[in-house]
């Protein structure tokens, strides 16, 4: 291999495990998000009964 392959290995490598080291400590400081939007997973709509008609 070339000098600059092996350079580019390297920093290849230095990015994705980078990357994926730096995704783990994130996460693993923040695993849930504090609040949600209007009409994301907690809004709690399976709470209500579904609605029925008559017909």
């Amino acid at each position: 291999m070339t000098p600059i392959a092996i350079t580019f290995l390297i920093l290849s490598i230095l990015i994705v495990w980078g990357g994926l080291v730096a995704s783990a400590i994130f996460l693993r400081r923040r695993p849930e998000p504090d609040t949600f939007p209007e009409g994301a997973a907690d809004d709690h709509r399976e709470d209500d009964a579904p609605i029925e008609h008559d017909t």
